[in-house]
């Protein structure tokens, strides 16, 4: 997994004022936990939005106050207009001990539907995995190459070393749908073979009458 860093500034004042106050000269309140303690912290806005925005995850070297801990993004809260993060949670990475995070999701291949004029569609940009941190892929990687139209891929197709997926086996990831430009194919084949079939019966038929004035 991919690391960052990033630097903060410990909190004395936890209060939602301070949080208020942080917010408005650009700064985003925050917690470190899964240690021995919690921290409280704050982090430039601009700087953790560039790595909240990345389609990428990455574990983050956090700096607070000289102190350097690894560890990952376990939520994050947006203000439900502004969409601007408001308020952040890290854990500490800790050597033998599993996490939970989400990962991408991403597809390999090109499905031998989108091929015949269907359109491949992913049902989730991110999925919830637990692992330990140093067997964590970078993202969940699916060959897609030999799906239909028709077909889907499921978590249970899925067998991603390194990680256990946190959604049932029978949840939908991918599944090639027939788009409007493959059905009108499908009508022009359909109306070949009515019409070819159709010129076979009248030649039938011009058979069957020549034999009988005989």
């Amino acid at each position: 997994m991919k690391v960052a860093s990033l630097s903060g500034s410990p909190r004395v004042n936890v209060g939602k004022k301070d949080a208020a106050s942080l917010r408005k000269s650009g700064q985003v309140p925050g917690v470190l936990y899964g240690g021995a303690s919690q921290t409280h912290f704050s982090v430039n806005e601009i700087k953790l939005s560039k790595l909240v925005i990345n389609p990428d995850v990455f574990a983050i070297d956090m700096d607070i106050d000289g102190t350097v801990t690894k560890c990952i993004i376990q939520e994050i809260q947006f203000h439900p207009v502004t969409d601007r993060i408001v308020h952040i949670d890290l854990l500490e990475i800790i050597p033998g001990k599993e996490v939970k995070v989400n990962l991408p999701l991403r597809s390999e291949g090109t499905a031998a539907g989108v091929i015949a004029g269907g359109r491949m569609e992913t049902l989730f940009r991110r999925v919830p995995v637990m692992g330990l941190f140093e067997n964590l892929p970078d993202a969940l990687s699916a060959d897609v190459s030999a799906l239909n139209i028709g077909d889907t891929l499921r978590v249970g197709d899925l067998n991603i070393e390194g990680c256990n997926i946190l959604l049932n086996d029978s949840v939908l990831l991918f599944a090639c749908k027939r788009t409007r430009a493959a059905m009108s194919l499908d009508s022009g084949e359909d109306d070949s073979v009515e019409a070819a079939e159709g010129g076979q019966d009248a030649e039938d038929g011009e058979d069957a009458e020549g034999g009988s004035e005989e």
